[in-house]
């Protein structure tokens, strides 16, 4: 069996197994209702647009001013979550999202409700849920066991597709009795159950950082470390890739029920239940799966299964048949993006998890928010049916590269912290904001083991570059053959020091070792900081 993980000996997990924790089962209920009431208010944002003109352009504008917030603002979230309290963040967000829903309910029973009005206010929904997601990702590997990780991003995607199951059918029932004004004010109380349960959860060590990293500096690092490690740009690039396609059915299903299969909103929201109940099983049947393919045979199966879908809702006017075909999408959907979330949630390390975790909702908004927009101009210009087409003959290629593009093989990579780089003993303390600091590490390497160690070089220097390094290089000393010189420049010496003391982990130490077995003796390391700083003594030595 060949399948990906983080863990060298991973057993089976039951899907259900967080929920034993009471901490993560109660705030999971908790999101569970937020997510029902985001999906009605989807719906109806949706709904009040259907008869406007330019119609299938303004519906997809909604998916795309709720997902914009998350593309440009998730990194600088990521970098919050990582740096203050995650829990308080978390309440505050949610108290501004009841907010801006009761505004939203008052507006629109008051018939106060422009198109343009309604895609600002959406689009403020999408900052609350651009500063919420990093926060709640990275607090759930404090939640639960690692080996749970993988089931709770299952459940998270299982709590979202649920409420797609349930949010829209119960929208659709409203809208048809009441109107669309009490969808939003219940979309105000899911919010406000959610802050309640965050308010009430007392966590037993407070996560605490001595120093917080300067905001700026915090954004920089994690932009640093997804740009320099190929694992973390693969797994973004398999996700965009199934994406893109893959968002012309949530942008234009709408319009799928009213022109072409002559529903009213109670008809839209069953289209979108079947499609939630395909994702619950595909949350469910996901460690099944696991054990009976791998990640890279199912990526090519699921985007089959997806631009099938794409197909037949694109050229199928019968009801039924629609319903089927949305089933295996919805499944196809959600285990390709559990996937890959998990994946990224076991391989990052904790000091930048929730800033990669960002990245990750960067490229899942983005890709959902510029196809929605793509796909609506397409049918816009050239009918519902030719986007379809062209969105299902993107996924059918798409799939195929996922035998050139594969997941990366996690199993056996080593992403637990370690300290091993020795004390730094310095003349002086620099002051933490110097800065850039020039690292020098000197090698002496045969010239026998020269090509070994240039090759070993390759993995150190992705090592310095995704924490902290912004320049690096190796050379060769003219005067002696066998020494070798690594230089790299950091940011500042608070930079340099966090790479010293929690930003390393077993991986880069093995690659380290590797490098420093094929030299003789342990290098010599020395620290240059900017004379203008005013200090003395700054070729400072150390052997490490």
């Amino acid at each position: 069996m060949v399948t990906t993980g983080g863990d060298p000996a991973e057993r089976p997990v039951s899907a259900w197994a967080p929920l034993r924790t009471a901490v993560y089962r109660n705030l999971w209920l908790a999101l569970l209702a937020a997510n029902v009431g985001t999906w009605m208010q989807s719906v109806g944002a949706q709904w009040l647009l259907i008869d406007e003109p330019n119609a299938a352009t303004l519906v997809a504008l909604v998916q795309t001013a709720s997902l914009l917030p998350v593309l440009l603002l998730a990194l600088p979230a990521g970098a919050l979550a990582d740096a203050f309290d995650r829990r308080h963040l978390l309440i505050w967000v949610q108290l501004f999202l009841v907010v801006v829903a009761v505004a939203l309910t008052l507006l629109t029973a008051t018939g106060r409700m422009p198109p343009a009005l309604l895609l600002t206010l959406t689009f403020a929904f999408g900052v609350g849920q651009a500063l919420t997601l990093p926060a709640w990702t990275a607090v759930i590997p404090e939640l639960v066991p690692r080996e749970q990780l993988r089931a709770a991003s299952a459940l998270g995607s299982i709590s979202v597709n649920v409420a797609r199951a349930v949010g829209p059918a119960v929208a659709g029932v409203l809208i048809a009795r009441t109107g669309v004004a009490p969808v939003f004010a219940l979309n105000a109380v899911a919010f406000l159950i959610f802050a309640l349960a965050l308010a009430r959860w007392r966590p037993g060590n407070t996560r605490a950082v001595e120093v917080p990293e300067r905001f700026t500096a915090a954004l920089r690092a994690g932009g640093r470390y997804v740009r320099h490690s190929p694992i973390v740009r693969r797994l973004l690039r398999r996700a965009l890739v199934f994406l893109v396609p893959g968002s012309a059915l949530w942008a234009l299903l709408p319009l799928v029920a009213t022109r072409r299969l002559g529903l009213d909103s109670s008809g839209y929201g069953l289209l979108l239940a079947v499609l939630g109940v395909g994702a619950v099983l595909g949350g469910l049947l996901l460690p099944w799966i696991r054990t009976r393919m791998s990640a890279n045979q199912f990526l090519l199966v699921a985007g089959v299964l997806f631009a099938g879908t794409l197909l037949v809702v694109g050229s199928v006017r019968v009801v039924p048949v629609v319903l089927l075909a949305l089933l295996p999408a919805g499944l196809a959907w959600v285990t390709v993006l559990v996937n890959v979330n998990a994946e990224m949630q076991l391989f990052l390390p904790g000091w930048v998890r929730a800033r990669g975790l960002a990245v990750y909702q960067v490229v899942f908004a983005g890709g959902q928010a510029v196809g929605a927009f793509v796909w609506g101009l397409v049918s816009d210009m050239a009918g519902l049916s030719t986007a379809f087409v062209a969105a299902g003959a993107l996924m059918l290629l798409g799939s195929v590269t996922s035998q050139i593009w594969p997941l990366p093989e996690l199993r056996g990579v080593d992403g637990d912290p370690a300290t091993y780089w020795p004390r730094l003993e310095l003349a002086h303390e620099p002051d933490p904001r110097v800065g850039p600091v020039l690292v020098l590490v000197t090698y002496t390497v045969r010239p026998e083991r020269g090509r070994q160690f240039l090759d070993a070089m390759e993995l150190v220097r992705g090592s310095r570059q995704r924490t902290g390094a912004m320049r690096w290089g190796l050379f060769r000393e003219g005067e002696a053959s066998d020494r070798f010189v690594e230089v790299y420049l950091v940011p500042s010496w608070d930079e340099h020091l966090r790479q010293h003391g929690g930003r390393l982990t077993g991986a880069d130490q093995a690659a380290e070792e590797r490098a420093r077995e094929l030299a003789d003796g342990p290098p010599e390391v020395r620290h240059l900081l900017p004379a203008a700083a005013g200090r003395t003594g700054a070729d400072d030595r150390e052997t490490a």
